[in-house]
């Protein structure tokens, strides 16, 4: 068997002496013979297969403890394996971008300055949670008070009491005075504390079991309010006759079609479309949008899970919104049309009507 130099195989594997020399440090691409007096290192013509793919696994960003395990794998193990580190690196791509938006907005945001002729604003709100009609149990929470609304959706085997501690931390706002300057940073120290609860309830049961929770929270005060966002629970806001969503999943699906890779229609049905690249697990990293929104008198919010948002469509949900007056009445037929659809998942919603607050 002939054997190639160090730099015949480095042409033939486009990785560099420098690189293979490091690569045999770590017993990721050993030589087959190195020369006892010189210290050359030899390389079969066969090793050309594993180089190649430890290239490409660095031109991933693949770390190179983690390309030694793949590496070790049969291919389809080792495919699933690439296919993994992948989506988790997708999901840190979104989360970086979202933080990115998010420090734009908070810079670019100025309090503006109070005038004797604004005036306060306040809420009609409704909340309703409901097992629905597959679940043996309720894994959400759904909250509504003057000054917060939230929806958070639980997984795993502490999943209910994840969500119900999340919730939980967040009233403890209602009662303090919170500056509009200072809502933000107020919701992020609070989502902090939050995400420390989930830990205590995970690391509390069975190692093997992922435990979190989807959180979409509003924090008002005066005209303006902080929206907090993580997961695939929603935010919709009608305003002026106009039905739309105000937050974006956090899943798997959802980023396949910002990037184009699957269309509207692929996504309704895909098999992984509940699968979630952020939620509130406990563990760090995993942060949620995060901003301003200024409310107006007449906007109506709906804050729900996708017990709701994955079996109704939009449409149908917005006319409910439009037509029915009392948000009572409006939680309570949401939750009936999920119901009627199989109701296959918890259903949770918060419907809130932003109204002028007499002086």
């Amino acid at each position: 068997m002939e054997l190639l130099t160090i730099g015949a195989f480095a042409r033939a594997s486009r990785l560099s002496p420098k690189a293979l020399r490091l690569y045999d440090g770590l017993g990721l691409l050993t030589p087959v013979r190195v020369d006892e007096m010189t210290g050359y290192r030899f390389y079969a013509p066969e090793q050309l297969e594993r180089a190649r793919l430890v290239a490409w696994l660095r031109r991933l960003g693949m770390p190179l403890a983690r390309i030694r395990d793949v590496c070790e794998l049969e291919a389809l193990e080792a495919a699933g394996a690439v296919r993994a580190f992948w989506a988790q690196t997708e999901a840190d791509i979104a989360a970086r971008r979202d933080l990115a938006t998010f420090l734009v907005d908070h810079l670019s945001w100025k309090e503006p300055a109070m005038s004797d002729l604004t005036q306060p604003l306040g809420i009609r709100y409704a909340a309703l949670s409901d097992t629905g009609r597959v679940r043996a149990s309720n894994q959400d929470t759904a909250y509504a008070g003057s000054r917060l609304l939230a929806v958070a959706d639980g997984f795993g085997g502490g999943g209910a009491h994840a969500a119900e501690a999340v919730v939980d931390v967040l009233k403890s706002l209602e009662t303090d005075t919170v500056p509009a300057g200072a809502l933000l940073n107020t919701l992020e120290e609070a989502v902090e504390r939050a995400r420390q609860a989930v830990r205590g309830i995970a690391t509390a049961g069975p190692a093997s079991d992922e435990v979190g929770t989807t959180l979409t929270a509003m924090l008002w005060t005066g005209s303006q309010l902080a929206l907090v966002h993580i997961g695939d629970s929603r935010a919709y806001l009608l305003r002026d006759g106009e039905f739309f969503q105000i937050t974006h999943d956090h899943t798997l699906v959802q980023s396949m079609l910002d990037e184009g890779r699957i269309s509207p229609e692929e996504a309704s049905s895909h098999p992984q479309r509940s699968l979630l690249v952020r939620a509130l697990s406990g563990e760090p990293g995993a942060n949620p949008d995060m901003r301003l929104h200024d409310a107006r008198p007449g906007d109506r919010y709906l804050l729900c899970s996708d017990g709701l948002s994955a079996v109704v469509p939009s449409e149908e949900i917005g006319e409910v919104l439009a037509a029915v007056g009392d948000p009572d009445v409006a939680v309570r037929e949401l939750i009936t049309l999920a119901n009627r659809s199989g109701g296959p998942d918890n259903i949770s919603c918060v419907v809130a009507d932003v109204l002028e607050l007499q002086a």
